[in-house]
């Protein structure tokens, strides 16, 4: 299946994701979710028993893309609902995919590229890569990740990442627990492949019967935040300060929230 925002490739029993739009530092545009959901769907069927996802050029997912931020704040409040439950479905698909995921983040994951590569089982990252989740500088609210983040990492440091929307680099995220390792740009993609060829030694079964284990130990809970997460994403489109946010992040100038 063709796809525009994304490179899929298949070989050796991996499949590799790459998003592709490097003139756009990879940003999530309403076509690169649909081309992702789409793509798992395909990894899904096929006999590739692990999945890395990477990026083109020099960042892994810079998180919305601009024009997409743009049209935002004149969406209907049915809009909002739809686009915050269709991100929360990408989010979900690759926390819940079955069989072993691996991020090679080969440059900045901001926003919801933070969330593209921290849900996935294994996140190897460069050097160059920085991480965060900087929805608050702009007014929004990063709810339907920090559903996943606190699972992760646990409460305070998800409080202290999400309150602040500071960015941290590769060595601080490994320190966090958001990155397994950290290594050489040009040794990226080679040991994502090796670990994929090391988790592919296991019974295929076994390993998809642990995913699984590990999933439902969670997602019952899972199910009731990320439903409040979704409204709540919606919810914030709402307000006054997110539409300075957006629109003071578009024009490059300081915001001047009113707290409304």
């Amino acid at each position: 299946m063709p796809y525009s925002t994304l490179a899929l490739d298949i070989n050796a029993f991996i499949a590799t994701i790459t998003l592709n739009r490097p003139e756009k530092r990879n940003a999530i545009s309403y076509e690169l979710i649909s081309d992702l959901l789409g793509a798992l769907d395909e990894v899904k069927r096929q006999d590739a028993q692990v999945l890395i996802m990477t990026g083109a050029g020099k960042a892994f997912c810079s998180g919305m893309d601009l024009d997409n931020l743009a049209a935002i704040t004149s969406r209907t409040p049915d809009e909002n609902l739809k686009d915050s439950e269709t991100m929360a479905r990408l989010f979900r698909a690759i926390y819940e995919f079955p069989k072993p995921t691996i991020a090679a983040v080969n440059g900045p994951a901001i926003a919801g590229g933070s969330g593209i590569a921290t849900m996935c089982d294994f996140t190897l990252a460069a050097p160059e890569a920085k991480f965060g989740y900087t929805e608050v500088r702009i007014g929004f609210v990063p709810a339907i990740v920090s559903t996943f983040l606190i699972w992760q990492i646990g409460e305070k440091r998800a409080r202290d990442l999400l309150l602040t929307g500071r960015i941290i680099d590769a060595l601080e995220a490994h320190r966090l627990g958001l990155v397994n390792e950290v290594l050489p740009q040009p040794d990226l993609m080679p040991r994502a492949r090796a670990l994929a060829n090391e988790i592919m030694q296991n019974s295929p079964s076994s390993v998809a019967a642990t995913k699984a284990l590990l999933l439902s130990y969670v997602k019952d809970s899972l199910e009731r935040q990320v439903s409040q997460a979704v409204i709540d994403n919606a919810r914030i489109r709402t307000t006054d300060d997110f539409r300075e946010g957006i629109t003071s992040f578009l024009e490059k100038r300081k915001p001047k929230w009113s707290g409304k």
